[in-house]
């Protein structure tokens, strides 16, 4: 038997690097997806745009004590916009604790995300397509694939895109709900928003693996990474693994920086060093598009102004509505379940009949 070789190679997998603007702002114009014109790159920055402003005063009114810990977007205004807008009107999405700036491309009205973070929350409105906010680490990977498979079985055209931060991909969730979703080939699309810090423990202590993308190769599934700084990169990432859904789902790693604080509760000077945030403010997501914008005179200071003016106006009319709210008591027995048990039912019946929370006396 000498000379007869048993050994050799079973799996060979490569993660490719997508970008398609870089820092300065210069298109790979062979890269640029044919539906993107120079209007909806010109949307794309205005909602990059009102995402950072929403972001500053949410921060802002959690400093003066009228909104609940929040956790800011700074920084990641490129992954949340670009790949909300690749969605599709009947496409569902799955959110951590972060994607305000989803939230906004989807239609959610702003005074439902101020009520929100002041520690009341309404029903998510059913034109967003989306579930609510979900704060525990990873747990909203198993529903997503639930959520997917769900689609697949009721043979729907939609596909299911679910956020998880870098952190996330280190949990139990994230590997049973990509195996499930490898197993039965499901319209499922990752995005890992992989801002570098999972609170304060750094990218390189999370995963000895190069890269977050090729965690995907465990489930069969196929993986990218993508520069999440670069909206157009994004964009075209998620609308390509949207398009190819129906053959199986696909991990996009979103590489971001989170600029600002974990959330409000968090003090990032104690872990990371002010040059390691400098050197990412070079790669601003928004800034990269001005710059492509202004240098084919799509943009100006003057149109730059007006659009913050405008969008501050809609900004500070949404904090008004929910300055002084007039919440609905009957949610606490409404939106829990999708339908009323017998229980909570009789109970509702009870305090309609004593109008307990009108006299506030119960």
């Amino acid at each position: 038997m000498s000379g007869v070789l048993l050994e050799k190679a079973v799996f060979d997998g490569d993660i490719e690097y997508l970008q398609v603007m870089d820092e300065a702002g210069n298109m790979d114009q062979s890269l640029l997806p044919r539906e993107l014109d120079d209007n909806k790159i010109v949307e794309m920055y205005k909602y990059m745009l009102f995402a950072r402003a929403n972001d500053a005063k949410m921060l802002s009114l959690q400093r003066q004590g009228r909104a609940v810990t929040y956790a800011p977007l700074v920084g990641e205004e490129a992954t949340q916009i670009g790949s909300a807008l690749a969605m599709r009107k009947d496409d569902i999405f799955v959110p951590t604790f972060r994607q305000h700036g989803v939230y906004l491309v989807r239609g959610m009205p702003l005074e439902w995300m101020y009520a929100y973070w002041r520690g009341y929350e309404e029903p998510i409105p059913k034109s967003v397509n989306g579930t609510a906010i979900i704060i525990p680490v990873a747990t909203q990977m198993p529903h997503a694939a639930g959520l997917a498979y769900a689609q697949k079985y009721k043979k729907k055209d939609s596909v299911v895109v679910v956020y998880v931060g870098d952190g996330g991909t280190s949990e139990g969730d994230f590997y049973e709900a990509l195996n499930f979703a490898g197993v039965w080939k499901l319209p499922l699309v990752v995005i890992i928003e992989n801002n570098q810090w999972a609170i304060s423990v750094p990218r390189e202590k999370q995963t000895a693996a190069k890269t977050l993308a090729q965690k995907a190769f465990a489930a069969g599934i196929g993986g990218i990474q993508v520069d999440g700084n670069d909206v157009i990169a994004v964009y075209k990432a998620t609308k390509e693994a949207i398009e190819k859904a129906k053959d199986g789902p696909m991990v996009i790693e979103c590489v971001t920086y989170r600029l600002g604080l974990h959330t409000t509760a968090d003090d990032p000077t104690k872990y990371r060093t002010d040059a390691e945030v400098e050197s990412w403010k070079g790669k601003d997501p928004i800034a990269r598009v001005r710059a492509y914008l202004t240098g084919k005179g799509l943009w100006n200071e003057e149109m730059e102004q007006k659009t913050v003016q405008e969008q501050g106006k809609e900004i500070d009319a949404a904090v008004e509505k929910t300055e002084h709210p007039k919440e609905d008591p009957k949610s606490i027995f409404t939106n829990v379940y999708s339908f009323v048990p017998q229980n909570l039912q009789e109970e509702l019946d009870d305090a309609e009949r004593n109008n307990f929370w009108q006299d506030g006396s119960q």
